[in-house]
């Protein structure tokens, strides 16, 4: 089969590389029908990935068509379905708690093991969910989604409250959506002036705040100086993850969507006498894949608006190492493999 391997930082591919074997009993072998490819890919492609070992398949937002089913597996050959890349071990305590999407053994397809820039991949039968009428193109969202729909479910934050999401790339993108289908009422922040206006142009995101050295005062005047009720980082800015506290509304909630390796601090009396939440949010299970299913279904989630660039398989190297640095207009970008 045909795939982009990163051999090393900088360095993409397009290679033949043997197909899957047979899928062993409970494992589904796929013909991947398209791929996002995400902040994380182009992470590892620059070297800034601290976890990973090259050479590397990357490729973690997934659609694809089951070809061939291992024993005791229900899923037909043909059926199109959504690829949750979070492969869990099913025994540690995160998963005995139901909590797969933090195990403490768990692997993810393109940054742990080889993933979908790929015609075919092999996962078990679990980690599939039936696409339901999406297109495959759509279908291949879901996974980034899933990501910011988990935030706004782990926020407990119930309608009609006040939102702020920082940072409006993807994931920050995605945590708005969903913040904004629960009901909240919501503000984005970010740097770039650019990024504010496609969120109010493609997305329906007018209230926005440039984030400089008059912040605060604007999130007062915004909240009738309560501060927001929920507030979700989606930076991966450790500064920004720090500054976030002082933005939260006393009885408020402050998730953490992106993870950063420094260490954050905070003003404890700031925190304490807010009595506020402090959530950590990773990866997504599948009622979170489900929801963001059945919202593009429902025509809730402008997938065509979210979708900015497309390329192929065979373009794929030259493509994604254009747009590392290309940015401007980029959101989400999708290889179709199939074809």
């Amino acid at each position: 089969m045909k795939a982009v391997v990163c051999r090393e930082p900088g360095v993409l591919e397009f290679v033949e590389r043997p197909s899957p074997a047979a899928p062993a009993p409970g494992w589904v072998r796929l013909a991947v029908s398209h791929v996002g490819i995400c902040g994380t890919d182009y992470h590892i492609f620059e070297g800034k990935h601290p976890f990973l070992e090259y050479p590397r398949v990357m490729g973690h937002e997934i659609s694809a068509t089951v070809i061939e089913a291992g024993e005791g597996v229900t899923l037909a050959a043909g059926t199109p379905v959504i690829v949750n890349p979070y492969l869990s071990c099913g025994q540690c305590v995160a998963c005995r708690q139901g909590k797969p999407n933090c195990c403490t053994n768990i692997k993810v397809l393109g940054v742990h093991t080889d993933g979908a820039f790929c015609e075919e991949i092999s996962v078990p039968e679990g980690n599939l969910y039936p696409a339901k009428g999406l297109s495959l193109e759509a279908a291949a969202t879901t996974e980034f989604l899933a990501i910011g729909a988990h935030a706004v479910r782990r926020s407990l934050a119930g309608a009609g409250a006040r939102a702020l999401v920082i940072g409006a790339g993807p994931i920050g993108l995605g945590a708005a959506i969903f913040s904004r289908i629960a009901g909240h009422e919501v503000t984005l922040l970010d740097t770039s002036t650019e990024r504010l206006q496609m969120a109010a142009e493609r997305f329906g995101f007018t209230s926005g705040i440039v984030a400089n050295e008059g912040t605060a005062g604007i999130v007062r005047e915004k909240t009738d100086g309560d501060g927001f009720d929920v507030v979700f980082d989606a930076t991966g800015y450790g500064p920004s993850m720090e500054k976030a506290f002082s933005f939260v509304a006393h009885g408020g909630a402050l998730v953490l969507v992106s993870v950063v390796k420094d260490d954050i601090r905070f003003a404890d009396p700031e925190f304490h006498k807010r009595e506020m939440m402090l959530i950590g949010s990773r990866n997504a299970t599948r009622a979170d894949f489900e929801h963001v299913a059945d919202s593009i279904a429902k025509g809730l989630v402008p997938v065509d608006k979210l979708i900015t660039h497309r390329t192929t398989l065979a373009d794929a190297p030259r493509d994604l190492a254009r747009w590392a640095h290309e940015k401007s207009g980029l959101i989400k970008a999708v290889i179709r493999v199939e074809g």
